[in-house]
């Protein structure tokens, strides 16, 4: 009995030694030779990796529970990748397709909000595909603002959020127009018909979960490292994605999205340019290398359709810089010499790719 207990022992430790090995292995994209060096970039690399650990963990052991599933707000002010959106509001549970769900919630003051799920078939088409979508202006609320949705395979009367087979994963996604005064919609999810408590964690479930934290910790890294080094390459333009190697996993299909990499020295500027059409939402941003908003909570990183000054025939202009030279539509890099940027583009009549040009600050008179 004791020769049993001690190979127990040593074959979870080893599986938590395997959990770290993994880890070693995603950090490999911090020697990749075209990141930045700079001291900024480097630390911000290492709190990325932390980050995206901290998530990986928390949505492959907390938030894996099909038959219990939970509202995680994964992408956020702590917590980014891929260029994640600062006018979103992004929520997701783990769901599957053989189940039925019912989410209920407030509506909030978000301009938009919308319901969506989602099938892993990356062996099949190589991405996450969208299975269902539910949009608020199709919904049906009460007059306090109340709501339920049902989540099913079948058809149900009502606000029904459809699920596929291979369903996987629930998003509620939430676009502002000015955070600081709109409040986001309230949502709750339960299953229909579940069991009454959850399974007992056992050590395979452990592993898998564990397993799981470090696959999805490689493949937002190695992804995104692929799609920074492409833009790196064609520097200070932005690209209609359609032109790119890339897909928008998740995102909205009305949207229009238009990624760059900018790099400019302390005494430039980026310019970007770009008439505006008519349309729901548009917005720009900025990100570090790493593909993380720059920290919007104390900069002014981002810009939307709502906070735009703009010029006098309705165009646009945006000036990127280390410092403000008394320009409409300010954006400081914020101690960054380069990263990526995105333009979107949300349900326009049309869809220009702003134009970017490096110019000097001292150039930019204080109205510009």
């Amino acid at each position: 009995m004791e020769t049993d207990d001690t190979g127990m022992r040593a074959s979870t430790a080893a599986e938590w030694e395997q959990f770290c090995e993994r880890l070693k292995e995603a950090g490999q994209i911090l020697l990749r030779p075209e990141t930045p060096a700079r001291e900024l970039d480097r630390a911000e690399g290492l709190r990325y990796l932390a980050r995206l650990t901290r998530l990986g963990l928390d949505l492959c052991f907390e938030h894996a529970d099909v038959d219990f599933p939970v509202f995680l707000n994964a992408w956020n002010a702590t917590t980014k990748a891929g260029s994640d959106n600062p006018d979103n509001l992004y929520l997701n549970a783990s769901v599957a397709g053989d189940r039925e769900y019912r989410l209920r919630g407030h509506r909030g003051t978000a301009p938009r909000l919308r319901f969506s799920t989602f099938a892993d078939r990356y062996a099949t088409e190589g991405k996450m595909t969208q299975t269902g979508s539910l949009r608020a202006a199709d919904m049906t609320f009460a007059s306090d603002g109340t709501f339920e949705v049902t989540v099913s395979r079948d058809p149900r009367p009502g606000n029904w959020l459809a699920l596929a087979a291979d369903s996987s994963l629930l998003t509620v996604r939430q676009n502002f127009a000015d955070r600081r005064r709109e409040g986001p919609a309230t949502v709750t999810i339960e299953r229909i018909g579940g069991p009454a408590t959850p399974k007992r964690l056992s050590t395979k479930r452990a592993h898998r979960a564990l397993a799981g934290a470090t696959s999805f910790i490689a493949r937002v890294t190695g992804r995104y490292a692929e799609w920074a080094h492409w833009f790196q390459e064609r520097p200070n333009t932005l690209h209609a994605q359609d032109t790119t190697p890339f897909h928008e996993e998740g995102g909205d299909p009305h949207t229009s999205y238009m990624h760059g990499f900018w790099s400019i020295g302390a005494d430039e500027a980026l310019v970007i340019e770009t008439p505006v059409p008519t349309c729901d939402v548009w917005n720009f941003q900025l990100s570090n290398y790493w593909m993380e908003s720059l920290d919007y909570r104390y900069y002014p990183v981002c810009v939307n359709k709502h906070g735009a000054s703009y010029n006098p025939d309705g165009s646009l202009t945006l000036v990127v810089a280390s410092r403000d030279p008394g320009a409409r539509n300010f954006l400081t890099t914020a101690g960054h010499r380069c990263g990526m940027m995105i333009f979107r583009w949300t349900r326009a009549e049309t869809y220009p790719v702003p134009t970017c040009r490096v110019v000097k600050l001292a150039t930019l008179s204080t109205n510009s």
